[in-house]
């Protein structure tokens, strides 16, 4: 089952299973990672206690038992966010775990003899092992082929039901366990121990067993706690200064008012926001091996991508076929269809797909006297002898030396032939001579297509504040030529693995965070350098373990979704931040008032609200403060939208939409919550 199969948020199998794991996390033990909620947790136990005290002393316990159940609520519904969060992951991990089966292994005795083996269960395999896999078995572990070819469903781990070509050398070469060999046989040498495979990796960081807090959160949440503290102090002395104006706080509001001013709203989401912003990825078969790679995706500066497969289509496609004089276009398009019937490379079918596009011949057969002509590196050209036609295509060279052989020796070069080849080579495409006997009639144009929309996803990125860095083996002028028509801000022509891993050195020099893709051996040093090092699935064992992410359907231009996840999982955070400060604002106009206004009659004019009573007042503020955080966990899950603009109008709008939310919200949700209550006679 693919891990594209996410359960929605409000399966209640999920939000079911979450609401026993919330009453769960109410262990302290567990809660200390949490120290806001901890927090929470620990005077909602003092009030219990002055709960039970009052009862059983027999003295008004109403308002205390009300405060003190809205205080659980809140531990409760903080631990719910956390849990749904955790839900989503274990329902990808359980899929994961469907495709994980017991399997038995054909570990060879000797490898010249595939006769000789010995079937043992693929959990006693040992690294460096070798297995026989044949069609319709189970490969039993990650691995690399040593020996064979054949056709790989991945399905179990992509989602893909298409199978895909495995063989040894090159970097085709690892299979993970779990998937199918679906033709031919191959010999696998084990590389992962039963229990650190791919897929036991997979479940383990889907489940959030090791999401570990990445620098930017451990720093806010040492700024939570830091608040708390300060808050805490200020309540405690608040018992004081209550009793020098002639008022006496009781302890239950005294904790009302510490919890509803400490930032419990993002201190029980900030855990949640973490965990989707790794679970979004997962929804791209995207696998993050930390917290800290999505987070660092979101701060990346510089972004490296090959040429080949990501911003272009990766093979050489026909563009035009440019006649010389005396030649018409279609006849030059006929003479070109006719020589490429038979060949089935990309360049070819391009070529017939041309003259059919634009002349629409449809010609799928050619005439039963052809005899094609196969191409071959000795003579570089390919064509079709019809009768008494030798029609040829190739190498600019190697057609003219064909033309002018059948010429005997008395070719005549048209300037306009040699002045389109040279147009074409300046460009950075390739040109393809075209002859008809000894007659040159026209050159094919080829060039690397880039994908149609590749431009205007490079302008989102520059938009983003992201610099675009194409990296290919091409020679210079053809890389020029490619990095303009797509629109990336700079190149790295006839790239090396040392060139990629020199570049990436410099950036991070120069302060700034690096992305970047790869699937091969060589590009194992620049993927470990990188700060985000984007491998894919289909690459070797080395890509793989060097890279802090993996691709499940390898897929490099997937990049630009992983830098769009990281910015949404930061600015989902900030968000929420700053509407829990800002909710501060309003919850003090609800509070404070109720606390002093028997002693100090002017507080009355902070009452904006007009909140019915004291007790009213209080209640409603411990309310609305558990209710916001169930109402925010969809948002925290889902993550606030990311639109590509300057650092200044994010801020701005940030400000706007959840700073001035952030306080105008609470106002309007705790005027509502004080009408309920004093409708229901609560307080």
């Amino acid at each position: 089952m693919s891990t594209k199969a996410v359960a929605s948020v409000a399966t209640p199998d999920i939000l079911a299973r979450a609401a026993l794991d919330a009453v769960r996390k109410l262990d302290p033990r567990l809660l200390a990672k949490n120290p806001v909620i901890f927090v929470t947790e620990a005077v909602a136990a003092l009030v219990t206690v002055l709960f039970i005290r009052d009862l059983a002393t027999a003295q008004p316990v109403l308002f205390t038992g009300q405060i003190m159940a809205w205080l659980w609520f809140t531990v409760l519904f903080a631990n719910f966010a956390e849990a749904v969060a955790e839900g989503r992951g274990r329902a990808q991990a359980e899929s994961l775990k469907r495709a994980r089966t017991d399997t038995l292994a054909r570990r060879l005795d000797d490898i010249r003899n595939r006769e000789r083996f010995t079937k043992i269960s693929a959990l006693d395999l040992k690294v460096g092992d070798l297995v026989v896999v044949t069609a319709g078995e189970l490969i039993p572990g990650d691995g690399e082929i040593v020996e064979g070819i054949a056709s790989v469903n991945e399905a179990a781990i992509t989602g893909e039901s298409a199978p895909v070509i495995r063989e040894s050398g090159g970097d085709r070469s690892a299979v993970t366990g779990g998937t199918t060999v679906v033709s031919d046989e191959i010999v696998v040498r084990i590389t992962a121990a039963p229990g650190s495979s791919f897929i036991d990796r997979m479940i383990a960081l889907v489940e959030g067993a090791e999401r570990q807090k990445t620098p930017n959160e451990i720093a806010l949440t040492i700024l939570l706690v830091g608040m708390t503290l300060i808050f805490l102090i200020t309540v405690v002395t608040l018992y004081g200064l209550g009793l020098y104006g002639g008022t006496e706080l009781s302890v239950p509001v005294l904790v009302a008012l510490l919890v509803t001013l400490i930032p419990t709203t993002i201190g029980g989401l900030l855990s949640a926001i973490g965990i989707a912003g790794m679970d979004r990825l997962v929804r791209h078969n995207v696998l993050a091996m930390s917290g800290r790679a999505v987070e660092a995706a979101g701060d990346v500066d510089t972004l490296l991508l090959d040429k080949t497969g990501t911003i272009t289509f990766g093979n050489r496609m026909a563009t035009e076929i440019i006649p010389v004089p005396g030649v018409s276009e279609k006849e030059a398009y006929e003479a070109a269809l006719l020589a490429s019937l038979a060949d089935d490379t990309a360049e070819g079918r391009s070529i017939v797909a041309l003259a059919r596009d634009r002349f629409g011949m449809n010609i799928t057969e050619a005439p039963a006297d052809a005899n094609f002509v196969a191409f071959s590196a000795a003579t570089r050209i390919s064509g079709v002898d019809l009768g008494g036609r030798r029609l040829r295509k190739g190498a600019v060279d190697s057609v003219r030396r064909f033309a002018s052989e059948l010429s005997g020796g008395r070719l005549l070069e048209p300037a306009d032939f040699n002045a389109a080849v040279e147009r074409i080579a300046r460009s950075g495409g390739t040109p393809l001579g075209l002859a008809d006997g000894g007659r040159l009639i026209g050159v094919i144009h080829l060039k690397d297509v880039v994908k149609p929309d590749i431009k205007e996803r490079f302008a989102e990125l520059r938009r983003m504040g992201i610099r675009t860095v194409m990296v290919t083996g091409d020679n210079p002028i053809t890389a020029a030529a490619i990095a303009s028509e797509a629109g990336v801000d700079d190149f790295i022509a006839e790239a090396t693995p040392q060139d990629k891993l020199n570049y990436i050195r410099t950036e991070q020099r120069n302060g700034r965070l690096v992305a970047m893709c790869g699937d091969g051996t060589n590009d194992a040093p620049a993927l470990a350098q990188a700060d985000v090092g984007v491998a894919m699935q289909t690459g070797t064992q080395a890509a793989r373990e060097a890279g802090n992410m993996v691709d499940l359907d390898s897929d490099p231009t997937k990049l630009i979704e992983i830098v769009g996840i990281g910015k949404q999982l930061l600015m989902t955070r900030g968000s929420l931040t700053t509407f829990s400060i800002a909710n501060d604002v309003a919850k003090y106009f609800a509070i404070i008032p109720a606390l002093f206004i028997a002693a100090i009659p002017e507080l009355g004019v902070l009452n904006v609200m007009g909140l019915s009573t004291p007790q009213s007042a209080i209640l409603s503020a411990v309310i609305f403060n558990a209710l916001i955080i169930i109402a925010l966990i969809p948002l925290a899950l889902k993550g606030v939208k990311y639109t590509p603009a300057s650092a200044a109008s994010v801020l701005t709008r940030n400000l706007l939409i959840y700073g001035l939310g952030g306080i105008l919200v609470p106002f309007i949700g705790i005027k509502l919550v004080d009408l309920a209550v004093t409708a229901l006679h609560l307080a």
